[in-house]
Formats: C-alpha cells, structure tokens, sequence
C-alpha cells in the first residue's frame, strides 16, 4: 500500500481512513485531526492519547510531512518570506505579513506556477506545473503559525488566497481547504478571515458564492475590456459585463462588499481618466477598491506610477462616492510584493 499524507485527508476521507484502512473506532479521528492541526504533531509517538498500537501502526501506512523551508527572508518592514519545497521537490511561496495592530496576515499559494499569464506578475511568467493539494495549501499554514510562535510573535489573523495561482483554477483543493480551515478541532480560522484572489471565473464564483465559505477579490486591474485584453489576455477572456453579472449575484451578507484589486502600472492605467472610467465600471455596487502601486524592479515591463498620481487616483473615486484604500506595499524589498513572487531561492 502506498503512504499518505494525512494533511491530505479532509475530517471526512480521515474519518473514512481511520474506521475502514485501520479498523479504528470513529472517536479516534477527532484525536488524530487535533494532534495534526491544533498541536503541530509530525511524529505518531507524540500523539500520546493513541494507543500503542496505533501509534506503531499508523507509520506503515501513513505520515504527516509539513513543506519543508528552503530559504527564509525577512523584510525590513517585518515581512517574512518562505520558500517551501513540496513532496515531489517543487518549490512556491508564501508570505507573512504584519499589520499596524500587531497581528499577521498570511498569503498562501494554491498552484505551483500559474496558467494566467498576466504581463504584470512574476508568477505568470513562470508557466503553469500543477496543483496544489489540500495538505500542501494548509500546510503554508502550520508553516506560518509556527514561525510567528518560536519567535515570540503575534497569532496569524487573517488569511487571503493571493500567491502563487489562481485559486479558482484548483477549486476542489481549495474548497475542501477552505472546510477544513473553519473546522473548530482544528485551526479554527473563520471564514471571515479569509479572502479568495481570483481574476474573476464565473462559474467557479458561483460555486464559492453558493459555499459561503470565502469572499471573493477581484483582480481587476483596469477599467475597461480593451485595456483588460492588454494586460491580462487569459483573464480577459471573459468579458468584464458578465464578470460584473456574476459578482451582482453573489451572496454578501448585510455590510460585506466585494473587494476589487486595482494595481497601478505607471503610464498604463493609472491616469485620472481611468479613475473615471473605474468609477463608470463599477456604478453603485456594494464594493470597496484596493489600489496598488505597482513594484518596478530590474527588466520589469512596467514602471511604477508617481506616489502623488496614486493619490489623485484615490480622490477622485472617493469623490465620485466610491470606497478605495492605497495598500500600503509590504515586503517589496525581497520580492514578497503583489505580483513579484515567483519561488527562486535568495530572489
């Protein structure tokens, strides 16, 4: 019999595992499941609850492996980066990022690579590989919470799906992770505190939505079809009416609003008349804009817009009534910005 990974398991598929593979009664799979994810168990013979037995047996068949960190970066603004090896030697990132409170953030990978292509991101350069697996995203987690504790820091508050990938791409894995964060045996993350990157697929947005287990951000990027076509191709595919239909539709709760992502490419989408033409887009809907100042390095093809251009920009949506927040860039530094991951060791 082949060994699995139990981070791979949902509390289901563990619960199947433990009563058919190992003849186990069903109780041992809540003990199981909060060795792994509330207690960071790596070995059986810390699960001193087991029985001996089990314990002995449990390695025959079964391991529980965390992606390993192959190089550790730290920003000077507190950002840490990892970059983690998978099973099979593949390597993505992830980030942990500080806010002003105290707290943490974690951006996490769901694909090594990305299919999307978009002309800004370091990630789409790289080409699609393959998905990740449910232990593979949620083990960046165990990763990060572990990190924060051995040095002393804040606990891990909130989570947004916006590394490596387009999340919607890897549905499965990344609902049945989403399930598994908000599981209360194990890492307890709400789903108010998680937030789904995506360039907008519509039906894989209806399935989220029908979930209710994320919200969505919508990487959008520029305000209006033709521009989008520009510089992201594959995004653009669908075309920015019906991707503003399916998100008319999706279910929000009383004061929640859709986020939508607006990276600032100097001299490419960040003039006044692209803040009107964003105003226009997106009318009176229950949303809030995110701008970014795009992180121009060596041989980039874009440059980054003017910080006072980036205010007006702000103004002028505010003006027009709308919600918008310049994000303050963390981790530009050591590449751990929006856009610039792309899993080279020291890069």
């Amino acid at each position: 019999m082949t060994k699995i990974n139990l981070l791979d398991l949902t509390y289901d598929r563990l619960e199947a595992f433990v009563v058919e593979t190992l003849g186990e009664p069903r109780f041992r799979t809540q003990q199981i499941w909060r060795w792994i994810w509330q207690q960071d168990a790596r070995g059986f013979e810390e699960m001193t609850n087991l029985s001996k037995d089990l314990r002995m047996r449990l390695p025959l068949i079964s391991y529980v492996r965390w992606p390993e960190v192959v190089d550790l970066q730290r920003s000077q603004d507190g950002t840490v980066k990892f970059l983690l090896s998978l099973e099979d030697g593949r390597l993505i990132e992830t980030v942990l990022i500080p806010s002003v409170q105290g707290r943490y953030t974690q951006c996490l990978s769901t694909q090594v690579g990305c299919a999307m292509a978009c002309t800004f991101c370091n990630t789409g350069l790289m080409g699609f590989e393959r998905n990740m697996t449910h232990g593979e995203i949620l083990g960046q987690i165990l990763v990060g919470r572990r990190y924060l504790a051995d040095n002393g820091l804040a606990d891990l508050r909130n989570l947004v799906f916006m590394g490596m990938g387009e999340p919607l791409n890897n549905l499965d894995n990344l609902m049945d992770a989403l399930r598994s964060m908000n599981n209360n045996l194990g890492l307890k993350i709400s789903w108010r505190r998680a937030t789904v990157s995506t360039v907008g697929l519509p039906k894989q947005l209806d399935i989220l939505g029908k979930s209710e287990l994320a919200l969505p951000a919508i990487s959008l990027h520029a305000p209006t079809q033709e521009l989008r076509e520009q510089i992201m191709p594959k995004a653009a595919r669908v075309p920015l009416d019906e991707l503003l239909a399916c998100l008319d539709r999706f279910p929000l709760r009383p004061r929640e609003r859709i986020t939508f992502e607006y990276l600032l490419l100097g001299g490419v989408n960040d003039s006044l008349e692209h803040a009107k033409q964003l105003a226009r887009l997106l009318g009176q809907r229950r949303c809030k804009v995110n701008l970014i100042a795009y992180n121009a390095t060596e041989n980039d093809p874009y440059r980054s817009p003017d910080p006072d251009q980036v205010i007006r920009f702000e103004k002028l949506l505010w003006d027009k009534g709308m919600t918008a927040t310049i994000r303050r860039s963390m981790g530009a530094d050591i590449k751990a910005a929006c856009g610039q991951l792309k899993a080279g060791k020291g890069k």
